[in-house]
């Protein structure tokens, strides 16, 4: 947050290190010790030998500037400002699905994974997952086996793989997926960071899959983090009998996340359907708005206010990939025209 905040106020990361610290004592949340602090010989020579690391490596250093930079996770506070990522997977892919769950996984949950992943095929979603044992692994083969593109989210630099017995299905996720952390080399996979992998597997997916988990886990922490984004979650329903199910069954339960039965489930709830896309929309008031009648842009905010019911206003701009300040005026044009209100929280829901 301190990073965006300084090059906000600065406009670049080579003004924080030229303007004067009376200067950058005035930025909001920026105190006298960070400034202090601030030594740019030290950055640059740091920045240089990770550039060098990344060159030898063939890693991507994607900052939250880059246009190649995940769009879905620029919609997040806490979001990483710089991410390692070796692959050519498009992390802008207009489909991306996450599937997590236990390391304990059943044969039911391995069987259930590969069904879904087997079934998503049709949409040519990039699958992202934690490269984990038990769900995450079998969802990263899965994708690999059905010849999609899929991305393993890690808790460690990009020149660790862990667990390391997963080396060889990284290589094959590699030739069209690929590996993505927000840690620098040489990082090790301590505990903490785990639940800070998960922050990104939830930002990244537009639906995060819950199949097998237990009332306490990873898997739950990242379908809790994913509902604070105001993200799709889904849970497979399992055996009562059976511990790894306790956690999905409760999400159900609970309304923290959305049955899912049969790919059918996930089309509705993310309007990938094409037949949920209609040419006309019937209005509250009884009238049909026709597609002929609106401008694109206007019409795509239409038919996802229509899919959605309502939307907060960053999440319908990275959903149609209209820039905020664009969307803003689009919205209002809307707004007078009598098909869209503004919602308590910058949401907006069709009238």
């Amino acid at each position: 947050m301190l990073t965006r905040q300084l090059i906000s106020y600065c406009g670049s990361a080579k003004a924080v290190f030229t303007s004067h610290k009376g200067q950058l004592l005035k930025i909001p949340g920026i105190g006298q010790t960070l400034v202090q602090n601030m030594n740019p010989n030290q950055a640059l020579q740091l920045a240089e030998s990770i550039l060098k690391q990344a060159e030898q490596q063939q890693v991507q250093l994607l900052f939250y500037t880059n246009p190649q930079y995940p769009a879905r996770l620029k919609q997040i506070a806490d979001a990483p400002c710089l991410l390692y990522y070796k692959g050519n997977a498009d992390l802008n892919h207009a489909k991306i699905v996450s599937i997590v769950g236990t390391r304990q996984a059943t044969d039911y949950g391995k069987r259930i994974t590969e069904k879904i992943v087997s079934d998503l095929k049709k949409h040519n979603p990039v699958i992202v997952s934690g490269l984990a044992y038990g769900i995450d692994i079998f969802a990263h083969r899965a994708a690999v086996a059905a010849g999609l593109p899929t991305v393993g989210v890690m808790a460690s630099g990009p020149d660790i793989i862990y667990p390391s017995v997963h080396r060889k299905t990284v290589e094959k996720m590699l030739e069209s997926g690929g590996i993505l952390t927000e840690n620098t080399f040489g990082t090790k996979p301590d505990a903490p960071r785990f639940p800070a992998r998960n922050r990104i597997i939830a930002g990244l997916g537009d639906c995060t899959i819950i199949v097998e988990a237990a009332i306490k886990g990873g898997a739950l922490i990242t379908a809790d983090i994913a509902n604070s984004y105001n993200k799709d979650v889904m849970a497979v329903p399992g055996n009562l009998d059976v511990k790894v199910s306790e956690g999905c069954n409760y999400l159900i339960k609970t309304n923290q996340a959305a049955i899912y039965t049969k790919l059918s489930d996930l089309e509705e709830l993310l309007n990938w359907d094409e037949a949920l896309a209609p040419a006309a929309v019937k209005h509250s008031k009884g009238l049909h708005l026709n597609a002929a009648e609106f401008e694109p842009e206007e019409w795509q905010i239409i038919e996802l206010l229509h899919a959605h019911k309502e939307e907060l206003m960053d999440n319908i701009s990275w959903k149609v990939q209209i820039p905020v300040s664009r969307l803003a005026s689009v919205l209002l044009g809307l707004e007078f025209k009598g098909v869209v209100k503004s919602l308590p929280g910058k949401k907006f829901a069709l009238v």
